[in-house]
C-alpha cells in the first residue's frame, strides 16, 4: 500500500465535555508516522473541529442551529490543527491543512487544482489534513459528513486504500451492544442486506453513523479502492493492518478501477437532472458499451444545461449511468425519442449525435 487515506472521526478525537483528546491524537500521530517511515504516503481526513469548539462555547452536544455549529467549527479548527501540528512534530513530520467544500470537487478545474496541491504536498513529505470548510459551507455545497469526503479524497489522490477509524471495531451483524452480534471481517460486495446492518445514528459530536461509513466504502470500492473500517481507539491496529494481519472489516475493491475523470463524474459532481431510458438504451449502455442517443430517452426530469451531470434511470427508477450531457433539458425535451438524423431539423443545430458520449459517462 503506497498511498493511504485515513479518516479519523470526531468521537475519536474529541468530546463536548473534554474538548480535544490530545493524548489519543499523539498516539495516532505516532502510528501514522511509523507507517510513513516505511515509505508509504498518508493523507488524513479529519473530523473534530466542531467537537473541539463545543467545549470553548460551553456546549455539551452538537447544536442544531447552523450558525452556532459553524461558529463552533471556526473556533475549533485552529485548536484541531495546532494539536495535529504539535503531535506530528514530535515525530519529525510536517502537516498542512486543506479545507474543501463540494463546489471544489464539482468544478472540474478546481478539482484538478485540489488534486495537484495534495500531490505536491505528498511529494514534499508533508501530510495533508483535510476537513470540510464548515464555517462557510451551506447545504448546497456541503458533503454532509466526512466519511463521504474521505471517499472522494481517496479517489482524488488515487489512493491504494481508505481506512476509516471509528469508535467500533468494524461492521457487525447487528447492533454490537446486542447479544450474539458478530464482527464481519470481510465484505466482497455491499448488498442491500449488508446495508441494513448499518442502521443507526452517529454520536453526539459527529454526523455519520455506520451507515455513512458503509456508503463511503461503497463509493470507494466502486472506484477500485479497498476500504477498512476499524477501531481508532486501540493502539497498534494500523500497523497490524498494514503488516497484513487484518483488523476491522475489510471491503474488497471492484476489479475495474475507474479513471480519475470517470471517478469524478461518478462521485464528484452532483447530477442536475434525470433521463428515463427505454430498455434498448439501457442494454446499449450496460451490455454493449455504447453512447446514449436521443432515440433511447423516454422522459426528462429537472432543469440542466450543456455540460451538466445527469443521471440515467431505467423505467423502474434504477440508476443505470451518469454522464455529462451534450444538450440542455429544454432541447432534450424536443428531441427525446427521435433519430439522430432529425436533431438538426428540430433544433436548427446539432452539437453531437450523442446525448451522452461514452467517454463522458459512467455505467453503474
Amino acid at each position: 500500500m503506497k498511498r493511504i487515506v485515513i479518516k479519523i472521526g470526531s468521537n475519536i478525537l474529541a468530546s463536548a465535555e473534554e474538548g480535544l483528546n490530545t493524548r489519543r491524537m499523539r498516539v495516532i500521530a505516532k502510528e501514522i508516522s511509523e507507517i510513513t517511515d516505511t515509505g508509504a504516503e498518508a493523507v488524513i481526513v479529519s473530523s473534530g473541529a466542531v467537537a473541539a469548539g463545543l467545549k470553548k462555547l460551553g456546549l455539551k452536544v452538537k447544536p442544531k442551529d447552523i450558525k452556532l455549529k459553524q461558529a463552533a467549527a471556526a473556533i475549533g479548527q485552529s485548536s484541531l490543527m495546532w494539536a495535529y501540528e504539535k503531535s506530528f512534530a514530535s515525530y519529525g513530520k510536517k502537516v498542512a491543512q486543506v479545507l474543501l467544500t463540494r463546489d471544489v470537487i464539482t468544478d472540474r478545474e478546481r478539482y484538478i487544482n485540489a488534486k495537484n496541491t495534495l500531490l505536491t504536498l505528498i511529494h514534499h513529505d508533508v501530510i495533508p489534513i483535510i476537513n470540510e470548510n464548515d464555517p462557510v459551507a451551506v447545504d448546497e455545497i456541503k458533503f454532509g459528513d466526512n466519511d463521504l469526503l474521505a471517499a472522494l479524497t481517496a479517489g482524488l489522490v488515487e489512493a491504494d486504500m481508505l481506512i476509516i477509524l471509528s469508535d467500533v471495531d468494524g461492521l457487525y451483524s447487528k447492533d454490537p451492544k446486542e447479544k450474539g452480534a458478530r464482527l464481519i471481517t470481510e465484505v466482497e460486495n455491499i448488498t442491500s442486506g449488508i446495508e441494513s446492518m448499518a442502521a443507526g445514528e452517529g454520536s453526539s459530536v459527529g454526523t455519520g453513523g455506520m451507515y455513512s461509513k458503509l456508503m463511503a466504502a461503497k463509493q470507494a470500492t466502486g472506484h477500485g479502492i479497498p476500504v477498512v473500517i476499524m477501531s481508532g481507539k486501540k493502539k497498534g491496529l494500523l500497523r497490524r493492518l498494514l503488516d497484513g494481519k487484518g483488523a476491522g472489516t475489510y471491503f474488497a475493491a471492484k476489479e475495474e478501477k475507474l479513471s480519475s475523470r470517470k471517478g469524478w463524474i461518478a462521485y464528484g459532481v452532483r447530477a442536475k437532472g434525470k433521463m428515463i431510458l427505454d430498455d434498448g438504451a439501457v442494454k446499449a449502455l450496460r451490455e454493449m458499451g455504447k453512447s446514449l442517443l436521443p432515440s433511447g430517452i423516454v422522459n426528462i426530469d429537472g432543469h440542466f444545461e450543456v455540460g451538466d451531470a445527469v443521471s440515467c434511470l431505467d423505467r423502474r427508477g434504477h440508476e443505470v449511468a451518469k454522464g455529462l450531457t451534450n444538450y440542455s433539458s429544454k432541447d432534450l425535451n424536443k428531441i427525446k425519442g427521435r433519430k439522430t438524423s432529425e436533431i438538426e431539423k428540430i433544433l436548427g443545430f446539432k452539437y453531437s449525435d450523442e446525448v451522452l458520449h461514452r467517454d463522458n459517462l459512467v455505467v453503474f
